[in-house]
Formats: C-alpha cells, structure tokens, sequence
C-alpha cells in the first residue's frame, strides 16, 4: 500500500479505534502521557525522530535539524521526558508551519503555545513551560530509534494523534493495524445503528463481538 492510502486510511481513525488495533495485534504503541496542547489538534504522518540529552562541554544545536524534515512529516523528538526544559519554541513551530510539516511529538516540554495555537500547529507533548533549553540539551541523534512516552518510535513509523493522544504504529505493520481498525471501525458503527434504533447494548455488543475486539489475536 502506497503511503498516501496508508495516510489517508488512518485520517479516518481515531486513536482509540487504532490504540485497540494495537492490543489485538501485540503491539505496544500508545504513547502515555503524550497529549494535544489544543483537544482538536489533529496529527498524521511519518517520523523524522530526534534525541536530546545534556549539553557537551562544546555545545550543540537545538533546532537546525528542522530546515531537513520533508512537508508531511511528523518531527518526534525524545527529550527524556524531561520538564525543566523546552526544546521546541517559537521560530521552531514558526518555520514547520512553514514547511507544512504534519505536526510535532515531543517526550518533554515545549513553550511559546501563544504561537502554536495563532498557527494551529499541531503539538503533542507532556505540556509547556517557558525555560529554554539553549546551553542546557542538544541534539545528540536524528533518525534513529527513540522513546515516546514508553513506545519506541523509529524513523519513518506512522503517528496519529487526536484529543484522547497520540499512537505509533510501525512501519512494518501498518496495514495489519489497518486491517484490524477497519474491522473494529466497522463492529462498532454496527452498535451504534443497533442502539440507535432501539436495541439495547448489551444485545448490540454480543452480536458484534465487542468484547473480544481488542482481545489479542494468535499470531
């Protein structure tokens, strides 16, 4: 599958329809403590990852990696999950407004939110805060494996994200995912017409399963 399918299949998904897609499959993707800075913020697209960590004694960059990242992207960043200190700002949510990139995930903290919510730019991290982390972290790795609220996130893996938070999903086994989210998609569209129409839900969920939805599978 083409990955303008993949992307637009998992538009139509929430993270909740997809985080129990992941639980059938075996799959550890829901990246806890990660939310929206606005609830109706709305991410979909493919890792370009970063990793922080405490400044050298030479110093480092904190951003310039961005002038790199592709339109469409999501730019995922490890900091440790650190909270004393931001690593993405400003000029950063300015230029990947910019460059039309799909949004940002950070394991830590960012600020100038006065900014990301005048451009609606899409962040997902553990909140804000104003202290920089100029001279304080720096870019150690990009594009390499990193840890997202608990989730390893490698480059090029699938990221959606909507009010309830954001999941991974890996790249290897995105069309699984898909294929097990259209099929709970569809289990629980059934319920609600059932429901709607007067049946009780209990009696709606049997019929469709629903318990055994996100039960994991036996591969």
């Amino acid at each position: 599958m083409e990955d303008v399918e993949i992307l637009s299949q998992l538009r139509k998904m929430g993270t909740t329809t997809i985080s129990d897609a992941l639980d059938r499959l075996g799959i550890n993707g829901q990246c806890l403590g990660i939310m929206p800075l606005k609830r109706s913020f709305q991410l979909t697209g493919k890792a370009f990852t970063i990793r922080y960590a405490p400044i050298s004694v030479e110093g480092g960059s904190v951003g310039d990696y961005i002038d790199k990242v592709n339109s469409d992207t999501v730019v995922v960043i490890d900091n440790g999950g650190r909270k004393d200190v931001t690593v993405w700002g400003d000029l950063l949510t300015l230029t990947a407004h910019q460059r039309n990139l799909a949004g940002t995930v950070i394991d830590g903290v960012c600020r100038d939110i006065d900014r990301i919510l005048e451009l609606d730019y899409p962040i997902y991290s553990r909140g804000n805060w104003m202290r920089t982390g100029k001279d304080r972290v720096m870019v150690v790795e990009e594009n390499v494996p990193v840890s997202i609220g608990g989730v390893l996130v490698s480059p090029g893996d699938y990221l959606r994200g909507d009010g309830d938070g954001v999941v991974a999903i890996p790249a290897s086994k995105v069309e699984n995912v898909l294929e097990a989210a259209w099929m709970i998609h569809t289990a629980e569209d059934n319920i609600r017409a059932s429901v709607l129409k007067g049946e009780t839900l209990k009696a709606s969920r049997e019929k469709n399963s629903y318990h055994k939805l996100q039960t994991r599978v036996k591969s």
